[in-house]
């Protein structure tokens, strides 16, 4: 994969599909997924809107979670311009669009994630993220329509690959843990822990799971890493279960 590929979870209006397509292609970007659009798929509205880039709505990938759409990335931004209790880097579009374009100049796969209009993206679709995007905007009226968004991290990756030649380089030995590597870790640590009674008292359990997903998440794992962890823990509930 030679760029980002665009997320767009949960998009509630075709318009606002079509015009995200239209922005892509404006700048060159063709790889878009969208997850769970709430008025179905495909949507003529969406095809209306995105005049010349109705190919980009062809082509484009349908999931049912965001986990499904971002499963191969090794790197995934969110989107987002309120404030949240996850800690994560934060970038801004061009920062954000220029380490992308590193990240996929070294043999990775990257996805950016894009919430819904009425309410951006939900703490659980962020805390699968590596990193936050935030857009410098008036605070007192941050929201962003879903295209315009769409349309200035399209710009910015324009920017930040225009003069450059990508070059996939690999890593010695191993490459990055992908997304759905890194989930099935998490899922594999949560129901371990799960079972030893680690997720008390159980008002507070689902917040703790998703701190400790994000904890996953912000980490840059190797496929190495991810399977070293999954043998400690392999291991360390094998000499429970023997009570050496």
């Amino acid at each position: 994969m030679s760029q980002p590929r665009f997320v767009l979870v949960r998009p509630q209006m075709g318009e606002n599909i079509g015009a995200a397509a239209r922005a892509m292609w404006n700048f060159g970007l063709d790889r878009m997924a969208v997850v769970d659009p709430r008025d179905g798929w495909p949507n003529q509205k969406a095809v209306a809107m995105a005049s010349g880039a109705g190919r980009l709505l062809d082509e484009a990938g349908l999931y049912s979670t965001t986990d499904a759409a971002v499963g191969d990335a090794q790197f995934v931004f969110a989107t987002t311009a309120r404030s949240r209790d996850l800690t994560k880097p934060v970038y801004a579009p061009e920062e954000a669009m220029a380490k992308a374009a590193d990240l996929i100049r070294n043999g990775d796969k990257v996805a950016v994630l894009f919430g819904p209009e009425r309410a951006g993206l939900e703490n659980d679709d962020v805390a699968r993220a590596n990193a936050i995007i935030s857009v410098p905007v008036n605070p007192d009226f941050p929201s962003l329509n879903l295209a315009q968004c769409v349309l200035l991290c399209g710009y910015e990756w324009r920017r930040a690959t225009t003069e450059v030649e990508l070059a996939v380089m690999e890593m010695a030995g191993t490459g990055w843990a992908e997304a759905r590597e890194v989930e099935a870790l998490a899922q594999h640590y949560e129901e371990r822990l799960d079972e030893a009674g680690f997720f008390f008292p159980p008002e507070k359990a689902a917040g703790m799971k998703v701190t400790l997903r994000n904890l996953w998440s912000r980490m840059p794992l190797t496929r190495s890493d991810a399977q070293i962890l999954h043998g400690i823990l392999r291991q360390m509930v094998r000499w429970k279960e023997r009570g050496d």
